[in-house]
């Protein structure tokens, strides 16, 4: 499987588009739709600059190296939505962060809607060693797990 159009535009809605590298709230320089290393390997730089279509080479790029590991770790059939869910889910979080868990060990045991219940609990950041819930991360979450749950 690959990201959907709706995949990108959910990513899009969330990440916001930034042509100037900027500390998101969780202290990690970013740039574009939340880019944090370039497709050549190199982390983004404070005083980078791009376009709005290298943001958008970037995503795409992303989004095709989560989706190799994705189809690699999923051990269970998903439907689409809950493919870019669970992309956007990877895209903000990183696909280690979802390897180690609960809900992708449910998902792989076949418990969708107790993966689906898990999407809720990854709604914190560290900043300056302080964790913190994010607004904006509730959202997120919400609108993901809505997805999963989309036409099931």
């Amino acid at each position: 499987m690959k990201a959907s159009q709706n995949c990108l535009t959910l990513i899009k809605k969330y990440e916001g588009l930034y042509l100037n590298a900027y500390l998101c709230p969780a202290d990690i320089l970013t740039i574009g739709y939340g880019t944090i290393k370039y497709p050549n390997g190199n982390l983004v730089k404070l005083k980078d600059k791009i376009t709005e279509a290298q943001a958008e080479e970037y995503l795409v790029f992303e989004c095709k190296e989560i989706a190799k590991v994705l189809n690699s770790l999923i051990k269970v059939n998903i439907n689409q939505n809950q493919f870019d869910a669970l992309m956007s889910f990877c895209y903000n979080l990183g696909v280690g962060a979802f390897e180690r868990s609960t809900l992708f060990n449910l998902l792989n045991k076949g418990d969708i809607m107790g993966a689906a219940n898990e999407f809720e609990r990854w709604v914190y950041a560290t900043k300056n060693g302080v964790r913190i819930k994010l607004p904006g991360l509730i959202k997120r979450r919400k609108d993901e797990a809505e997805l999963f749950v989309k036409d099931i």
